[in-house]
């Protein structure tokens, strides 16, 4: 194992925070898919990747992708996500794709009884097209034709764009991944407070929680706020709050379920007026897709006792019911006992966010190993990582190589 990690951590973070320079907006960081700042930063990602000894290419979807020769065509992918969301920090994404690049760069010429394909996917986050996971989709054949037709504000069809990028659409099925592919490796920070609580370097995802998203909208009667008695009310508002109260409830009464109420929105929306109406958010996600979906039954039923009994009307749409994946038990105890055997304990943990390993799972055996997150912050320009649990990943990562070296084969359930 080499003993300059501290030295290839230290890199890692610096070509982060390199990255973060390609932004299509000044003073910020802000990357989507197909933008010239994306051009920009796979630019200079290849060139790492050509001088590890890697042959590159951007696939039909966008996604750079990078082959580290081995002895065999069996194939243990390694990667994450280029783009960002607005405003951004520099380490969602980028990380996990600067950390398999330095493990490639840590073998240092030596070959391995299998290949090392490191994936920077070209979109994640689903900014620009409103539709996340366009990189990873085409990996597992799930990017469809009727897909092409999406446009992004500016009124740009994906297959515009790709072809503007000097990409053939017609080509994208050639992205999917061969048989080759053995699994799949995902570093990632955690985005969250778990490990920083219980004073954790790494984690080890078990499984990424299945997600509902709805909007909720409660509808009564506008009128004006200083003639109208408080009991002769029927205020959207007033509904909707003690619902988002019992949303709070339910999840803190529900272990491993996280509700949300992140957007409302009142009409007329005025100071004056006692509000018609109210258009809420709904995001619900736990590990167990049964525990969501009776949680989701549970407050939709909430809000029309509440409607009912306030002289409302409440109406609901689903915009999302995305289930859980499971990673592969395998590759997960692999991971585990990689961080155990550097003298470290892995957290076991479930993902509330949705991330490329989770489309990637569909057709490889999938893990991820998270890196904690200073404060929980990400999706934020003060984003950070300690350049000691950088060194930790990296040096699970090798331990991981070098146990799948040994074994001779990729292990999955």
């Amino acid at each position: 194992m080499p003993n300059n990690l501290r030295e290839q951590a230290d890199k890692v973070i610096a070509r982060c925070r390199y990255l973060a320079q390609f932004s299509e907006e000044p003073g910020q960081i802000k990357r989507t898919f197909l933008s010239p700042a994306m051009r920009d930063c796979m630019h200079a990602v290849q060139g790492w990747m050509d001088a590890a000894g890697m042959t590159v290419e951007t696939d039909a979807a966008g996604n750079l992708r990078g082959r580290y020769a081995g002895t065999t065509s069996t194939c243990l992918m390694i990667g994450s996500h280029l783009d960002t969301v607005p405003n951004s920090g520099p380490f969602d994404g980028m990380l996990g794709v600067m950390l398999g690049l330095a493990l490639v760069e840590a073998l240092d010429g030596e070959q391995l009884p299998f290949s090392i394909e490191l994936a920077g996917f070209s979109e994640e986050e689903g900014v620009r097209y409103h539709f996340p996971f366009i990189g990873s989709r085409a990996l597992v054949g799930r990017l469809d034709p009727e897909f092409l037709t999406l446009k992004d504000d500016d009124g740009i069809s994906l297959a515009a764009a790709l072809t503007s990028f000097g990409l053939d659409p017609r080509k994208i099925p050639s992205c999917r991944v061969s048989g080759d592919v053995a699994g799949f490796l995902e570093f990632h920070i955690e985005q969250g407070l778990l490990l920083e609580s219980e004073d954790l370097s790494l984690g080890v995802v078990q499984a990424i929680a299945g997600q509902n998203r709805a909007e909720i909208i409660f509808t009564g009667r506008a009128s004006h706020a200083g003639t109208t008695p408080m009991r002769l009310r029927n205020d959207a508002v007033a509904g909707a709050a003690e619902w988002v109260c019992e949303v709070e409830r339910l999840a803190l009464g529900t272990p491993g379920l996280v509700a949300t109420v992140g957007d409302l929105r009142t009409h007329p929306g005025a100071g004056n007026i006692v509000a018609g109406q109210l258009r809420a958010s709904l995001d619900v996600r736990h590990a167990d897709d049964a525990v969501r979906h009776r949680a989701v039954k549970t407050l939709l039923a909430k809000a029309e006792a509440i409607a009912g009994r306030r002289g409302l009307t409440v109406a609901s749409t689903m915009l999302m019911d995305q289930p859980a994946v499971a990673m592969d038990p395998a590759m997960c105890t692999m991971a585990s006992d990689a961080i155990r055997g550097l003298g470290m304990t892995p957290l076991s943990m479930v993902s509330g966010a949705g991330h490329d390993a989770m489309i990637m799972a569909e057709r490889v055996p999938a893990t991820m190993i998270f890196l904690r997150s200073p404060g929980g912050i990400s999706h934020h320009p003060e984003e950070s990582v300690r350049s000691q649990d950088v060194e930790n990943a990296l040096a699970a990562g090798l331990a991981l190589l070098r146990h799948i070296s040994k074994e001779q084969s990729i292990p999955h359930a």
